[in-house]
């Protein structure tokens, strides 16, 4: 036989049946009922994801087609002007409280899961866990009540030491708020709202390290630190990414907290410290729904349109991080 010449395929046995003689096996009636209901639960979801966006999308045409004199809501300005303020207060005051939460969460989490005993780690567990389960409006009012006036001549402070070097002084300057209740007040209750579940995400992904990572790390001489920076952290930079953006659309979101501690208004402003202060969409809305009629309701929808875009595009972004360091994570 030539080498061009195929072998013929082995004939179909008992042992090696052909794929068209295959026996499926059968389903039983509690694995079609379960994927029954995990495929409607994840149709449920999209139709639910259509149908907001569908409403969001036509009770805001108004808003963008009428006249702004029309509109009692923009008073005579156009819709841009008067949401992008908010939109700036929402991410100004979100990114604020993402960027005190994450090296808090990502400490916490390396100390439970890496340095604390046994004991004191599950205790230390459950504390952040029940810190999820505080209502918004605790937190409001324990913000504008004490945390404002507490913080207050520490802001004094800030202010006649960073208020006067170049570029801080854009951030701190003065003067200051008389109440405390300011942006960098509403930024540091809000990142610790969203602490509990940075800190739960990443010390579940840090406890899922390969102990046998660990161990070689730590047998080749590595200190502890060494081998988190070498074989934790870079194992786990996925679920923290995941934790982070999962903490900022909290924060997006977060209305009550917000509302209560902060007076804000529709302006533009980085002052960290004095009582003028940028408004969050949310709070907008929370504030000016139970008496706004009209086209003014539209102009709120819209405005909630909008902060519906923008948690999108963060969930977005977060899955596209996650996705790009998925192939160098050590789970593969």
């Amino acid at each position: 036989m030539s080498i061009s010449e195929k072998a013929p395929a082995p004939a179909p046995d008992a042992q090696h049946p052909s794929p068209a003689t295959r026996i499926r096996a059968r389903k039983r009636p509690g694995d079609l009922a379960f994927s029954g209901a995990s495929l409607g639960a994840g149709i449920i979801i999209l139709i639910v994801l259509a149908a907001t966006a569908f409403f969001l999308i036509a009770q805001s045409i108004p808003a963008f087609a009428t006249d702004p004199d029309d509109n009692p809501m923009l008073e005579g300005e156009s819709f841009w002007s008067y949401a992008v303020p908010l939109l700036f207060g929402t991410l100004w005051s979100s990114l604020l409280a993402l960027f005190i939460a994450t090296p808090i969460a990502i400490g916490i989490a390396l100390f439970i899961s890496h340095y604390a005993p046994r004991k004191l780690a599950a205790v230390l567990g459950y504390v952040i866990d029940l810190l999820a389960a505080v209502p918004s409006v605790v937190f409001g009012l324990w913000g504008a009540l004490f945390f404002s006036s507490f913080l207050q001549p520490f802001y004094v402070t800030l202010t006649n030491t960073l208020g006067t070097v170049p570029v801080l002084d854009l951030f701190f300057s003065g003067p200051v708020s008389a109440s405390g209740r300011t942006i960098m007040t509403a930024a540091l209750v809000l990142a610790v709202m969203i602490l509990p579940i940075m800190t739960a995400i990443c010390r579940e992904v840090f406890l899922q390290t390969p102990k046998l990572h660990e161990e070689a790390s730590l047998a080749l001489g590595a200190t502890r630190w060494e081998m988190i920076r070498m074989s934790v952290l870079p194992f786990a930079r996925g679920g923290m990414v995941s934790g982070a953006m999962l903490g900022l659309g909290r924060a997006l979101g977060e209305t009550m907290a917000v509302t209560m501690v902060l007076s804000g208004s529709p302006i533009i402003a980085f002052q960290l410290l004095q009582s003028g202060n940028p408004q969050s969409i949310a709070a907008n809305i929370a504030l000016h729904f139970p008496e706004a009629y009209g086209k003014g309701v539209n102009t709120l929808i819209a405005t909630g349109l909008i902060l519906f875009i923008v948690t999108f595009a963060v969930n977005a972004i977060a899955r596209w991080l996650v996705n790009r360091r998925a192939e160098f994570s050590g789970a593969n």
